[in-house]
């Protein structure tokens, strides 16, 4: 998948260190699987689970509990096209606000 230009937007709910963590980890892969990404983050299961709700909620997140063949179905986690571009377009707004020269 091709991507348009990004446009620089600073986003709140993104900017929290937490769920910048969180988007930046998942956007390097195509899904993560919840115990990953809570071990990468090195996060408790109770933080992880409360930033993804939001993230979720915001339309960023896509949440897949995939059924296993032993024990409890694991939580897989992937960005929405809505996720990829806020999150590019947030890092592009820090990019402008870390090389703004004052004058």
């Amino acid at each position: 998948m091709t991507w348009g230009p990004v446009t620089a937007r600073f986003d709140e709910l993104i900017h929290f260190p937490t769920r910048l963590r969180i988007t930046a980890a998942v956007a390097t892969a195509t899904d993560l699987e919840f115990s990953a990404l809570q071990e990468a983050l090195g996060i408790s299961t109770s933080l992880l689970s409360k930033q993804l709700r939001l993230l979720a909620e915001a339309g960023y997140l896509e949440l897949e509990k995939r059924p296993q063949p032993f024990g409890r179905p694991r939580t897989w986690i992937r960005l929405t096209p809505t996720g990829r571009t806020a999150y590019l377009g947030h890092l592009e707004a820090l990019r402008h606000i870390t090389t703004q020269h004052p004058n």
